[in-house]
This record gives C-alpha cells, structure tokens and sequence, in this order.
C-alpha cells in the first residue's frame, strides 16, 4: 500500500492543507507565508526523500509562531497517518549533518512515545524575521502528533541560519532511514506487537 496522508487543518488562526508521500523521491512545493519555513521544509524533504505539498496561511502580520507551529502539527498528523500500523519500519533511525562551521544530530525512534530533547543552544535572534525559537516550537509539534521520540544535538555552530538548516536536514534523513521499510521483514518492530 502507498504510505501516503492527506491533512487539512481549519483554525481561527491557520488554514494549511498538506499532502505527504513517504516513498516519494524528494519532491516538494511548499508555501506557507513564512520564508525561512519554506526553505527549511523544502530541503527537509529534499534530503528526507519525502514528497511533501504544503500550502498555508495565518495570522502572520500577528508573528510566525501559529504558522510554525500549525505546520508541526499537521505534519506530524501526516507522518503518522502514512505509516499506518508502522509493519515493516526500521523504526529507528540517526544522522549527523555539518553545515559549514555547525554540526546537528537528529536521533528518533518511531515509538507512539512523544518526547523532545532539543540541546541547540543559540541565541535568541533572527534569520531573516524569523526568530530562531520557533524552530523547537515545530520540532515539538511534529513530535507530538507523529508520536516521535526525538533527539536533536548541536554541539557547535556559530551562524544560525547553518545552525537550523543542519537540524531539519539531520529530522529528514533521520525520519528517511527510521520509515524504511525493513527487507527482512518482522511486522511491527516491537516486543508488544504494536508501536
């Protein structure tokens, strides 16, 4: 079956519709109203081999953070809505990515366990308008509606903009190795038979 999700989420704040494919090849078309967003999602699907189609809008003459953080929210929908009953993942999955002078790791595990620990310590400040927090507040929303368990690193890094980038591409090839579906095959990668 195609591990593939469709959300639309309708708030006073936020219209977004968005349409993932897991098994795609790193196609994207992503526009949200927030820039910097854009070309974060944009390479995260690029490098996470995900096809992803984001269209949002909100209240961004207010700030950023509703439409950051309700594109976490479904995007997180969607990751768990593709994987379906997670048979065959390899569940988990790592990796480091330098940008120039920074460094990220992203480890997760696929575990129906929501957790963040976000060690990136910048900071506050701005790449573009974008306020650099609001890369944890997405972070902690895909987490939770994609049931993730994920780490994210940065032990150096002077410019943000390298900083933030490393960290959604590490998310994407992370995500990219933990939804492959195992060759040896196994059912749902747990001793309790469901994730």
């Amino acid at each position: 079956m195609p591990r593939k999700a469709r959300i639309e989420r309708n708030t006073n704040e936020t219209q977004i519709k968005l349409s993932l494919n897991v098994d795609g090849t790193g196609k994207y078309k992503v526009k949200t109203s927030v820039p910097f967003l854009d070309h974060m999602l944009s390479l995260m699907a690029k490098h996470g081999r995900f096809d992803l189609d984001v269209a949002a809008k909100g209240d961004i003459e207010i700030d950023y953070h509703h439409t950051v953080e309700d594109v976490g929210i479904v995007l997180g929908q969607a990751f768990r809505q593709a994987l379906g009953d997670m048979k065959g993942i390899r569940r988990y999955g790592e990796c480091k990515v330098p940008m120039d002078e920074a460094l990220a790791e992203a480890a997760l595990d696929i575990s129906g366990r929501p957790w963040l620990v976000y060690n990136v310590n910048m900071p506050k400040g701005k790449v573009g308008d974008f306020d650099v927090e609001l890369a944890f507040d997405f972070f902690k929303a895909v987490t939770n509606h994609a049931g993730l368990t994920l780490h994210v690193n940065v032990p150096y890094g002077d410019n943000l903009h390298h900083i933030i980038e490393a960290v959604f591409k590490a998310f994407g090839r992370a995500m990219d190795m933990a939804t492959t579906i195992d060759p040896r095959g196994g059912g749902v990668p747990s001793t309790k038979g469901v994730l």
